[in-house]
């Protein structure tokens, strides 16, 4: 079911940079982003998460002839789940459980070039879901019932990061803030994403097509 739901978003952002490649005159400032990391919790969120893994897939659209760039990314952020109170209709409290996050977020940055280094801060918004699971119990039948809780949740973000020029990618290093709108466990849900990575450098692919 989450494949399914993250596919139209892969096929917006391919969509969206084969456009950007035809219109702009910035042929090498197209990359997908892939990074891997850990989103620390802070905050009254270190509660109930604790950080587990995370991936981050996006493109960086270059707008223009300067340093802007349009970022939209999908944050798949793990956590350990440690249940505060029951969720209305459950008794016991899950301890160790795991949380995970599906954010859509869709940044303006600006990036500036200096050698083969790159130095580049964005802010945006959007949004998307937390699934936070749960545990019914029958004492009758000794048995466990898993299940997961679907946290609707808008977001803001903002960050920056450092690149690294190794021909036809970037190695990056970023590092943002992430605030969510909606509370879970009664709790303001906000992290600190940090993830490395490598951006190749689709400009020369999509000419070819």
């Amino acid at each position: 079911m989450k494949l399914k739901l993250l596919t139209p978003i892969v096929v917006l952002m391919l969509g969206l940079a084969t456009q950007a490649n035809a219109q702009t005159g910035r042929p090498d400032k197209l990359y997908s982003m892939s990074g891997i990391g850990f989103a620390f919790p802070i905050g009254e969120t270190a509660d109930y998460l604790k950080p587990k893994f995370s991936t981050s897939l996006g493109i960086n659209l270059g707008l223009g002839n300067g340093g802007l760039f349009l970022y939209p990314k999908v944050s798949l952020h793990a956590f350990e789940f440690n249940q505060i109170t029951p969720d209305a209709g459950y008794t016991y409290t899950l301890q160790k459980g795991r949380a995970t996050t599906y954010l859509l977020n869709v940044a303006l940055g600006y990036r500036k070039i200096v050698n083969k280094w790159a130095f580049y801060g964005f802010a945006g918004g959007g949004g998307g879901f937390v699934l936070t699971p749960q545990a019914g119990v029958n004492a009758q039948t000794l048995q466990v019932t898993m299940d997961n809780k679907n946290n609707g949740m808008g977001i803001v973000e903002g960050g920056g990061g450092i690149e690294y020029n190794i021909g036809g990618a970037n190695l990056f290093v970023e590092a943002s803030y992430m605030y969510g709108f909606t509370k879970i466990q009664n709790r303001v849900f906000n992290t600190v994403p940090i993830s490395i990575g490598i951006k190749p450098n689709l400009s020369k692919l999509l000419s070819k097509l």
